[in-house]
């Protein structure tokens, strides 16, 4: 399947980098070791994405442990939990979520899965609920229903819901297929949940309303099983437009978020090479960046117009993220932003 075996100890390492110039404010080593596992070829030992709350940071590397760590680098609590085993070694990739003083993590691998909740603060277990799943690689949100926070999960048996405080199950729907890597977005009180490995499969639910196993009910406001869903790219959720990539190729459609109308399906992006990258909106566009350093710019709304095609001389796996009026883009060799002029 294309894994290489690590042979070679690695430095688990965050960076801080000046927005305006590029340079590195600091750098922090968390961990030198060896990794236990092979890793997909496309694949990187810091595949999970850092989060902060603008006080601290947490540095996530999976089977290397969780960080926390304050704004000048500081280390103030570290946390492991264990070694993942993932299909076909392909490597690991969920990120944690954070709502409040609540940090959120799943653990979803070919040994006995789990989620567990953790105190910001301290790294304090706050609970830990076992989990039915292989190897999956969503990272889960949280929303709020009726003033209670919930965190969503999506994977390959069961999107679930769970209490955020307590860690109850408050609602499943079956539906995905293998392999889940798309992340849940939200919105119009809407949870949007899908996969694309081995079939196709879209779940909209309406989670106020959900409660218990929801697969047949109403709180399920449309579904989608037909062609062109995401493999690992995640969806996005833009106004009133939701847009997916089909499997891991440049080839997107764009459905009536609230209804599930398909506005167009299946439309190429030129010559672009496909990959990873989850597309991304800001200012009336959506960007979808190839493997290959290209970049589509398509105009938002329910017709599908492509404005430009960009070109970088780099590789990207990672997805870009906007802050403002900057485009933030990590290449293989290069950290990149495309401002505003």
């Amino acid at each position: 399947m294309g894994t290489v075996q690590p042979t070679e100890i690695h430095k688990f390492i965050l960076l801080a980098i000046d927005r305006r110039t590029g340079k590195t404010v600091w750098q922090q080593t968390l961990c030198e070791e060896l990794p236990h596992e092979r890793l997909h070829r496309d694949a990187s030992q810091a595949s999970n994405s850092p989060i902060t709350d603008g006080k601290h940071i947490f540095a996530y590397f999976g089977s290397r442990g969780l960080y926390c760590l304050d704004m000048q680098g500081k280390v103030i609590w570290e946390k492991r939990l264990g070694k993942m085993v993932t299909r076909n070694s392909f490597g690991e990739g969920s990120s944690p979520a954070l709502h409040d003083d609540t940090i959120v993590l799943t653990w979803d691998h070919e040994g006995q899965s789990f989620i567990v909740a953790l105190d910001k603060n301290t790294g304090e277990q706050r609970w830990k609920v076992d989990r039915d799943e292989p190897s999956s690689w969503a990272t889960p949100i949280v929303v709020v229903a009726g003033g209670k926070p919930q965190v969503v999960t999506s994977a390959t048996n069961l999107i679930r819901s769970y209490d955020l405080e307590t860690g109850k199950l408050v609602w499943q729907c079956a539906g995905m297929t293998t392999n889940v890597i798309p992340s849940p977005v939200a919105g119009n009180g809407l949870i949007y949940a899908m996969s694309g490995y081995r079939g196709s499969a879209v779940r909209v639910i309406r989670y106020a309303d959900a409660k218990g196993d929801v697969a047949d009910s109403a709180a399920v406001a449309w579904k989608y099983d037909g062609p062109g869903t995401p493999y690992a790219p995640s969806p996005l959720l833009y106004g009133d437009t939701l847009y997916f990539l089909d499997g891991n190729r440049s080839v997107l459609s764009g459905f009536d978020a609230k209804t599930g109308k398909a506005h167009y399906t299946k439309k190429r992006l030129g010559r672009m090479t496909g990959g990873y990258v989850s597309p991304v909106g800001a200012s009336d566009r959506v960007y979808i960046l190839d493997r290959g350093g290209k970049t589509a710019v398509i105009k938002r709304g329910p017709e599908f117009k492509l404005l430009a095609t960009n070109k970088l001389d780099d590789r990207f796996t990672a997805s870009p993220v906007i802050v403002g009026s900057e485009i933030y883009l990590r290449g293989r060799k290069y950290l990149y932003c495309v401002a505003q002029d």
